[in-house]
């Protein structure tokens, strides 16, 4: 409640309890953990009916990037338009990420649309529609671009220890390929901003790479499934060798 409070008073408004809050506004935004999605809206749906009110002509949405505009259904029964509107943006505590210039995937009932892109567009951000059916792939992709980054980021830290660098040398010293590689895929996409063993079809390097990971093996494990997809996804020279190599790690001893 004190974060809840600390927002409203940067935000010009005041924080309540879901037990005492009084529901006046034509629009309620639910930002609320994914599990707790519908059980929420269950019960501003019967409360906000008790009190004489009612959901007519009101808009609820959602902030899941996972779950449909559906989550919502028991205030769709009541005569609220439902939509659910997902920034593609990473939010740490501490971290107050902007959302000017940000995607905002929107779906749901025509008149709830209508109104999510209007605040996604006086947010700065890009509002798109999609699929009910494709949210659940979308957010894994989302998922690709933050937190499993930041996992691999964590993996290569691990890997940086097997050399003998410590965690906080490691995160510092190689923060500038990072970003350099960041920028090149911004500026070019991924086919040019590849590089190392697998473009240059050095097979023997990956396998001495294969070899010192043995000490580390999860971060084997996920040197293997991404050298497998750039070998899919990305241009290389070697492919049918540094293809089997990876198909059978257990044969580099």
């Amino acid at each position: 409640m004190a974060g809840a409070q600390g927002l409203a008073k940067i935000v010009g408004s005041h924080a309540d309890s879901i037990w005492a809050a009084q529901i006046s506004a034509d629009i309620v935004w639910l930002c609320v953990p994914d599990s707790e999605i519908s059980r929420v809206a269950q019960f501003l749906a019967k409360r906000f009916d008790a009190n004489g009110g009612g959901w007519k002509k009101k808009i609820a949405l959602h902030s899941s990037g996972a779950l449909t505009s559906n989550e919502l259904a028991s205030l769709r029964r009541r005569g609220a338009a439902v939509a659910s509107v997902h920034p593609l943006m990473t939010f740490v505590k501490g971290s107050g990420a902007a959302l000017a210039g940000v995607s905002f995937a929107i779906e749901g009932d025509a008149a709830a649309v209508r109104s999510a892109r209007q605040i996604v567009n006086a947010l700065g951000g890009q509002a798109f529609s999609i699929r009910k059916r494709d949210k659940a792939a979308y957010h894994a992709w989302g998922t690709f671009a933050s937190p499993l980054l930041t996992a691999l980021l964590a993996t290569s830290e691990h890997v940086a220890a097997a050399a003998d660098v410590p965690a906080k040398a490691a995160r510092r010293r190689m923060l500038p390929m990072v970003a350099q590689t960041i920028a090149n895929y911004a500026a070019a996409g991924a086919v040019s901003a590849f590089s190392g063993p697998i473009v240059r079809g050095d097979v023997d390097v990956v396998r001495r790479h294969l070899l010192a990971l043995r000490i580390v093996p999860e971060a084997r494990e996920v040197y293997l499934a991404l050298a497998r997809a750039a070998v899919k996804y990305l241009p290389g020279k070697q492919r049918e060798a540094m293809r089997e190599l990876l198909a059978n790690p257990r044969t580099t001893k």
